[in-house]
Parts: structure tokens; sequence; C-alpha cells
């Protein structure tokens, strides 16, 4: 017998399919239309590739407690990027469900992603282009802009895509200030950053940029308190996830011009109406999610995915697991089949 590994019709890297048709037996699934075939190829699954797009993904397949009641074959899940907001993880481990997601795998291109958004804030780029296409007798002055160099980035988290972060903001000679209340200020130091509470980082940081997950802990923690406590003109800049910042909040704080601008890449509806009120400023710069999206970065997540679940249907534990307290009874559930 091999195990069942199902992932939906949504796209992927086709390295995941390469290296899990190598030990498992892989199951292409229609995302939408055709729901019962669907359904009843998951309930024989024994791992799960679950896309982390939670606007992609419908709200059926779902890694939820009734998917898990519905499937009580599926012995583990994957994440297909560094989110997991399209799983609940707790429920996971109530079932004896093991988790992993592909925290760091697109790192580089989400920390270059916060410097292009950052440079086409504060450069005014994005609004330079569209002058250059619709109009004429503008002078080079009326776009001018402020360099980085010499300003403070504070980081809302510092993992593996912030401590990218810091290395870049150090090459661009800015200074570095980190608030992340996983981590001691030893570590923080040692990773780059001037440890700093949140107020105080609030305060004193240029630019304001989270590098955090989306949880119960980080749900709604920038709001009009957090936007009205930033240093007057400075910039704020999110690569995190939407839902963790509050997009009317920053509109009042950018309409009021408390803040200078702003550099979004996730939002609370992706994408974003055309007539979203944060679009509608020449001191906003917006994409619709794609800071991990890049060829590289999609191919190190495939490969991290299929490279994780294997492991696990061979009994080996993966290096990102998100509920470690699961492992024993997911060992047990495992030696029940005869792979």
């Amino acid at each position: 017998m091999t195990p069942l590994v199902c992932r939906l019709d949504l796209w992927v890297n086709p390295i995941f399919d390469e290296l899990i048709a190598q030990s498992a037996t892989l199951s292409i699934l229609p995302a939408r239309g055709h729901n019962d075939h669907t359904l009843a190829q998951l309930q024989q699954a024994h791992a799960y590739l679950a896309s982390a797009a939670k606007d992609e993904l419908p709200r059926e397949w779902f890694v939820s407690r009734e998917l898990l009641r519905d499937c009580p074959q599926l012995l583990c899940v994957s994440s297909s990027g560094a989110g997991y907001d399209t799983i609940d993880v707790a429920a996971c481990t109530e079932a004896g469900v093991a988790v992993v997601n592909q925290a760091g795998m697109n790192a580089d291109s989400v920390a270059e992603h916060t410097f292009a958004l950052l440079l086409a804030v504060q450069r005014r780029i994005v609004l330079s282009h569209q002058q250059l296409r619709t109009a004429t007798g503008f002078s080079r002055e009326s776009l001018m802009g402020h360099e980085i160099r010499g300003t403070c980035i504070g980081l809302i988290g510092v993992g593996e895509i912030g401590r990218r972060v810091v290395r870049i903001a150090q090459g661009f000679g800015m200074r570095v200030c980190a608030y992340d209340p996983l981590l001691d200020e030893a570590t923080i130091r040692e990773r780059g950053a001037e440890p700093m509470d949140l107020d105080s980082l609030l305060a004193t940081a240029d630019v304001v940029s989270l590098h955090c997950p989306l949880n119960a802990q980080t749900r709604g923690m920038f709001g009009t308190h957090q936007f009205s406590a930033m240093k007057p003109g400075s910039v704020f800049i999110t690569t995190a996830r939407g839902g963790i910042h509050d997009e009317a909040a920053l509109n009042a704080a950018l309409s009021s011009g408390h803040l200078a601008g702003a550099g979004l890449d996730v939002w609370d509806q992706e994408p974003p109406g055309n007539d979203a009120p944060l679009l509608q400023h020449d001191n906003v710069v917006g994409s619709f999610h794609t800071a991990g999206v890049t060829h590289e970065a999609r191919r190190n997540v495939a490969r991290g995915a299929a490279e994780q679940l294997v492991m696990m249907l061979r009994g080996e534990r993966p290096p990102r697991l998100l509920n470690p307290n699961v492992w024993p009874r997911f060992l047990e559930r495992l030696g029940q089949h005869s792979f």
C-alpha cells in the first residue's frame, strides 16, 4: 500500500508533483465543481497540501474541524506557504494530524519586496510612472522623494524574513530596531537589530514594517492607537497578512497627513476592489500579495512542502512542524498503516 497525497488543482510549482510521485500516489482534485468527487478523494487521503491563499481556496476545502471529521484517514497536512490561515491547527492537533508550513522558504523574495515597496513609496516611483504616461508640463521637483539612508526602520517580527530585512536595511545604511515578543533581547541583537518595546519602536522608527504571522495574538494588533503612535511623517509597510492592520485606521492616518505613505502587499480582501480607499492615495503603493510569489520562491515552497509530507509519511519528524505536541499521536496513527 502506498500513501495517497491530495492537492487541489490550484497552481503549484511542478516540483511538488515530481517529488510526491517518487514516494506516494498523487491525486489532483478540482477545487471548484465536482465537489462530491473532491470530498470522496480527500476522505481517502493520508496527506493534503492545503493552499495558504484564503481568498483562492474555497472555504469548504479549508482544513477545518468539519473537514477533519469527514476525512478520518488524514494523517498530515502541509500549507502551501509560510502562512496557514486556511488550517485550523488546534483542530488538527485534537485529531492527531501533523501540520507543517513553509516558513522561510520564500523569505528572500518577501524581504526584497519589502524594499521594493519602501523605495517605490519614498522615491514616488509609481506616481512618476503614471505622470510620464498621462501628463505633461510637470517638473522633476514635483516628484521629489526621500532617501532611506540614515533613517530608522522598525521591524515587527525578526524571524526568517525579518532577519533578511535587517541585512538589506544595513546595506542601505539604515538603523534597524525591532519588536518581537517571541525573542529575547540578546537574540534580537544577534540578528542585527536594536530591541525595543512596541511603543518605543513606533515613536522612533521612520519606517514600520510588519513581519509577523496572522494569529489570535496579532489579528487587529495595528489599529488607530498604533498608527497614531507612529512618528509623524513616517511610512507603514506590510508584507505580512491582511487582518493584522486595520485598513480603515490606516486610511485615516494617511488622510490626516500623520503618515507620509504606505506600501501594502496584503489586504483584508485579496485582491482589493479598484475603489478601495487606500488605493486612492498617491502616496500608497499596493501589490497583490505577491511578495512571496516569484519563480524561485514558489519552487522552494513546493519543494519544501513535498519533502516534509514525504518525511512525515516515513515517520521522520519534519523541520517546520507547527504542532509538535501531536507528534507521538501522529506516529501512533501512522503505525496503523502499512506503507
